[in-house]
């Protein structure tokens, strides 16, 4: 395959998003993890926070040396304005924002932001090159329309929930999913209309449903589902139609994971790892289909020979025989992995409470401008710097603030 050329020598590119301003009505993890993204890549973020407390995220715990671990996750590198919503003061400023911003993201309760005049097709009519994002549960319209969605609520009703666990106990995924795959196309969703905005002059409402969005991650199961009749079975760390395909138990205590993706690395597998070339061409063990037939006697094999080998030699076994494998990693295995630190992809972020470890995020952009890992703001931080930045005298910014229309 051809390599694709190296940027051209000389300085490095600026990143993609620099000149570019959000303003994010926004809370939680969906639309904050969208503009996260948004931010790193350079744009201007400027996130619109309830005065009593903020983004509830803020509360959710206090794991991150007394922040909340969602919180410090989904928004460094944005300015934070607090403001009273409820007040059309407050929605006076944001309009304001708005007025001189490319891209607007809001992720409030359904029909919240068109109560406040805040939704994307009013604020697209009133400002024609605007890229403005509604993230919902379940969409603007249909019979869910209203409904609450929380990402569990999601994983439920999307049907994750139902092919992930063990053949006795579905379990919800253990990251927001939902809330993820909304988020990811929430920021896709911008940088396609910016593109398009490049050729027309025009920005446009974004629709993002979590339903939606989630149910597309769903395709493999969904597709097997319609088309086969059946669901595949929950099978835990297992693959549901790949054998062997699992996590096995090491002699010292470890679980190593491997996956056979055809027959060729059965007979490699069954040879240079196990022992037992026979079973290459075994009609019981040949193919994937037997494999699967058989699931139990074919885990019991290979149980059997990497249960002898402790986990480093039973992985430099697999690798030698050209098996796909892998480490059953914690989270905490997770922040000191070798791979990570090889590539020093870790840095240092700033927040309220000191600099704390953060990954870069995983776009590269060789030949550019490092993401830009932002600060992460405390609650108001920016409030006098933006309402300034809007025209508000001093005694405006004053009378504001003594009436809780911003903090």
């Amino acid at each position: 395959m051809d390599r694709l050329p190296l940027p051209p020598e000389g300085p490095p590119l600026p990143l993609p998003l620099e000149g570019i301003t959000v303003v994010a009505v926004e809370q939680a993890v969906s639309a904050p993890f969208a503009t996260r993204q948004l931010a790193d890549l350079g744009a201007r973020v400027i996130k619109v926070e309830r005065v009593d407390g903020g983004d509830f995220a803020r509360g959710y715990d206090t794991a991150a040396r007394g922040l909340a671990s969602h919180f410090v996750w989904c928004n460094r590198g944005k300015e934070s304005i607090a403001l009273d919503l409820k007040d059309p003061r407050g929605r006076d400023v944001v309009r304001r924002l708005v007025a001189d911003a490319d891209v607007f993201v809001q992720n409030l309760a359904q029909g919240a932001a068109a109560r406040l005049g805040l939704d994307a097709a009013t604020l697209c009519a009133a400002h024609p090159r605007l890229v403005a994002v509604d993230i919902s549960g379940y969409g603007a319209s249909g019979p869910y329309a209203d409904k609450r969605a929380y990402d569990m609520l999601v994983q439920c009703e999307a049907g994750l929930v139902s092919v992930t666990g063990t053949p006795e106990q579905p379990v919800k995924a253990g990251i927001p999913a939902a809330d993820i795959a909304a988020a990811m196309y929430a920021f896709s969703g911008v940088l396609a209309a910016l593109v398009r905005r490049g050729t027309t002059g025009r920005g446009g409402p974004v629709e993002i449903s979590m339903l939606e969005a989630l149910a597309e991650w769903l395709g493999h199961p969904l597709h097997h589902t319609m088309h086969d009749g059946t669901p595949p079975a929950r099978t835990g760390l297992a693959h549901a139609v790949i054998a062997p395909y699992d996590a096995y138990p090491t002699a010292d205590g470890g679980r190593v994971l491997l996956s056979v993706q055809n027959d060729r690395e059965w007979r490699r597998l069954a040879e240079q790892v196990l022992g037992r070339p026979e079973l290459g061409d075994d009609p019981a063990y040949a193919t994937n289909a037997a494999r699967v037939a058989h699931r139990d006697r074919t885990d019991a094999l290979v149980a059997k020979a990497l249960g002898a080998l402790d986990a480093d030699e039973a992985m430099a076994r697999l690798e030698r025989a050209g098996i796909a494998c892998a480490r059953l990693r914690d989270l905490r295995e997770l922040a000191g992995h070798p791979q990570l630190a090889a590539r020093e992809r870790w840095r240092e972020v700033g927040t309220p409470v000191g600099t704390l470890r953060a990954l870069l995020p995983p776009i590269t952009l060789p030949g550019g401008n490092e993401a830009r890992m932002g600060d992460v703001p405390a609650l108001g931080e920016h409030t006098e710097t933006l309402l300034r930045a809007v025209g508000m005298t001093d005694d405006e910014i004053a009378t504001l603030r003594r009436d809780g229309v911003a903090a």
